[in-house]
């Protein structure tokens, strides 16, 4: 079995239905007022909101002419504002920036990336703050017509039309991070460098690109900013799962010796009882030549050692995902890459089986691949909208075989995974299966309609750690 394979199943391609018109104007609308949001957020401080406010208040109350002091007030607003916008604008600096990323950041963890800044201008820059922006979260155009959000049936019909707080849920949903913005400001002479450490939290799983690092130039008055682009190489900071803690994961089978093992036993150098001496054959390693036998027979002579056999574990990952069900498969994930990291590689193998328009399998053991190729995998994995569970099910035939016991994850429970699950079962190969679920009493109900012969833990979505702690 490779370390990553890939196998394309019997898929019909789908056929995605045209976007409504007016779902084009919203999504337009919306986007373009996004980004003027952001454009405006961007450069001015909350003092200068401040004084904009003022400014409008002393305008509006200013029409008794008899209450000078509003328009003293009101023109001290304007000339502040106005200096201050004219400042920010006339601020300059050319800097460039090289980024030190961590190898791997985790979901929901704080992490810090180290930026070094150099100012390649001729004029010294004071009062700099740099800043990674996020990636645009704008979702595209099918994304926002064909997204719903969750709970969206229950709201009125203002907002079913306009889908408004759909936009607002996708929005948040796809911000990469929080955070990314230096505290300690910079002073830099001309070809000067200086290191800074920026804490930020990843809010999902993933490859975050960082190719907008940002330098803040505020005016004196603290009112506006001047947005200034950093010349810096596009980075990639990989973002694994987050992860649950599990009690001792007690899976059957062990490492054993045995004659005609596993053959991945000589890559990963484990050797079990001394068996005696044989004729060299080609492929031998050399460390095993016997020298003495060799120098008295005149021919290259082994050692013979007995094989040592790891247990094959299958880690089954179902990718469908119901429109509205996206939490529940994030969380999917996440007891997934919690299995990965749990179960000991050491003494085992551990297959990591799932369909994404191919059947993929990724093996992680001694010899074959570290657990941080399983996380790698399980930070990119993406749901799929349509069921694969045919495909699913003959690859998990294909090695059933060679696998111990299997674990299989599922995004809520129905009677095609039912059946899945009894034909994972057909075949003798001991099961546990975990469903992450909103109602663990619906699973439970669902279940007695269409029972399975394994043992079947629900996970609630808003108590999954109290969950796995019942394995």
């Amino acid at each position: 079995m490779s370390n990553l394979e890939h196998r394309r199943p019997n898929i019909e391609p789908q056929v995605h239905p045209p976007v409504p018109l007016f779902y084009r104007f919203l999504h337009r609308a919306y986007s373009r007022g996004a980004q003027l949001s952001q454009f405006v957020q961007s450069r001015v401080a909350p003092a200068g909101w401040g004084v904009l406010g003022l400014l409008v208040m002393t305008a509006v109350l200013g029409a008794d002419v008899s209450r000078s002091a509003l328009y003293q007030i009101f023109a001290l607003s304007l000339a502040l504002l106005a200096v201050g916008l004219l400042w920010a604008w006339a601020r300059r600096a050319r800097l460039t920036a090289r980024r030190v990323l961590p190898r791997y950041a985790t979901a929901g963890e704080e992490c810090r990336v180290t930026i070094e800044i150099t100012n390649r201008g001729r004029r010294a820059v004071r009062g700099v703050l740099i800043r990674d922006r996020v990636p645009d979260p704008r979702p595209d155009l099918r994304q926002f017509a064909f997204t719903p959000e969750p709970g969206e049936a229950k709201r009125n019909a203002f907002d079913r039309l306009f889908v408004y707080y759909r936009w607002r849920w996708l929005l948040d949903r796809r911000l990469l991070f929080t955070g990314g913005r230096c505290r300690e400001v910079l002073s830099l002479k001309p070809g000067q460098s200086a290191r800074v450490s920026v804490a930020l939290r990843a809010r999902r799983r993933g490859a975050i690109r960082f190719n907008d690092l940002r330098a803040v130039l505020p005016d004196p008055l603290g009112l506006f900013q001047r947005n200034v682009r950093v010349e810096a190489p596009e980075d990639t900071l990989h973002v694994l799962p987050r992860r649950y803690r599990l009690p001792a994961v007690d899976l059957p089978g062990e490492a054993c010796f045995q004659l005609g093992g596993e053959a991945l036993s000589n890559t990963i150098g484990q050797s079990g009882e001394f068996l005696g001496l044989r004729d060299y054959r080609p492929g031998d390693a050399l460390r095993h030549i016997h020298w003495k036998s060799w120098a008295k027979t005149g021919r290259p002579i082994v050692k013979e050692f007995e094989e040592v056999f790891f247990p094959r574990y299958g880690l089954v990952l179902e990718t469908f995902a119901a429109p509205g069900d996206e939490d529940l498969f994030e969380e999917t994930v996440s007891v997934a890459a919690s299995f990965a990291a749990a179960i000991d590689t050491n003494r085992s193998l551990l297959d990591l089986m799932f369909i994404k328009d191919k059947a993929i399998i990724v093996t992680a053991g001694r010899g074959v691949a570290k657990t941080e190729k399983l996380l790698e995998v399980l930070a990119a994995v993406e749901a799929d909208p349509a069921e694969h569970f045919h495909a699913l099910l003959q690859l998990v035939q294909r090695y059933r075989d060679d696998l111990t016991s299997c674990i299989c994850l599922f995004t809520g429970w129905s009677e095609t995974r039912a059946g899945f699950l009894r034909g994972v079962l057909r075949h003798g190969l001991e099961t546990t299966a975990l469903v992450v679920c909103r109602d663990e009493a619906r699973v439970r109900d669902a279940l007695q309609r269409h029972p399975v012969p394994c043992r079947l833990l629900p996970l609630e979505l808003s108590r999954i750690q109290e969950g796995l702690l019942k394995l």
